[in-house]
């Protein structure tokens, strides 16, 4: 193995480095984001419309330049040295990217024409486990059938990170489990790193094992999953909670009212005090981002 691959196999999958985008003289969409994925993860990208995912996500893949700050995609920055960024990336829109008058069979041969080292044999095993006719028209397929068609793709190009940008919205609760399903297993058994961009924190629960939540261009939270819920404990409505170990993160919906969601810093817990669910405490932290806890 040479010094440079030696070289690339240190770098993270991503990373951004105080990155800020601003959109002319209108609302700033990413605010100095700094976070790092990990090489083999699965991470989940989550938070409202227009909280920055898209645009970060688009910075990554090349078709925006950070206003300041930089980003890396397995330490190549995609401005710079696209050509070398571009071949460690596969990339799925929300919208499929597909021709409607061609066969799924035939975006595999397009696929194959201009990605080197294309794998077809990947793409047609996907389709076949789904049932997916490859030789149909993409425009005569399902919502669903034509993502797993862009997911068939990405995966044949055996790229080390895959980005994908809300591809499940569209799609129905049994499409998004397959697509979900097909992205973990695969991605899990090459080895390699995907970032799913999502509304739904239960897409991200069953997929990932990582979550990062955006608020108006800024880092709310970052935290691998396992553990997560553990880590929080919901009190009263009421004052936010206070005390030498705790950190009031913010008010979330709890059985028939409200309830305060606090992060505890070191382990203890109080008898008062409820787990959350992982969605909970999601949800928190995406409405601290808009109402910040009150510190007296």
């Amino acid at each position: 193995m040479t010094d440079v691959a030696l070289e690339e196999r240190e770098w993270p999958a991503l990373e951004a480095l105080a990155v800020s985008k601003r959109f002319g003289r209108g609302q700033q969409a990413l605010a100095a984001i700094s976070l790092t994925v990990p090489r083999g993860s699965i991470v989940g990208l989550v938070g409202p419309n227009a909280a920055g995912k898209s645009t970060l996500i688009r910075t990554w893949v090349g078709f925006e330049r950070p206003s300041s700050g930089s980003v890396r995609v397995c330490g190549f920055d995609p401005q710079r040295q696209r050509a070398e960024a571009v071949a460690h990336l596969a990339y799925v829109a929300q919208s499929p990217m597909l021709y409607r008058e061609l066969t799924a069979a035939r975006h595999l041969d397009l696929a194959l024409a201009m990605r080197k080292g294309f794998d077809r044999e990947v793409g047609e095993r996907r389709l076949a486990d789904l049932d997916i006719p490859i030789d149909a028209k993409v425009g005569r397929l399902s919502g669903g059938q034509a993502a797993q068609v862009s997911l068939a793709i990405a995966l044949g190009t055996r790229a080390d990170v895959l980005l994908l940008d809300e591809p499940l919205a569209s799609l129905d609760p049994l499409a998004r489990r397959e697509f979900l399903d097909v992205l973990s297993d695969e991605v899990h058994a090459q080895g390699g790193t995907a970032l799913l961009s999502s509304h739904v924190v239960a897409d991200v629960e069953r997929a990932c094992d990582r979550i990062i939540a955006l608020g108006t261009g800024r880092v709310l939270l970052d935290a691998p999953l396992l553990g997560l819920a553990e880590a929080h404990r919901l009190y009263p409505d009421g004052e936010p909670p206070a005390g030498p170990h705790l950190t009031a993160v913010g008010r979330v919906e709890s059985g028939d009212g409200w309830a305060w969601l606090a992060a505890v810093n070191d382990g203890s817990t109080s008898a008062m005090a409820d787990k959350p669910s992982v969605e909970q405490v999601v949800l928190a932290y995406l409405a601290s981002g808009r109402h910040p806890a009150r510190r007296s």
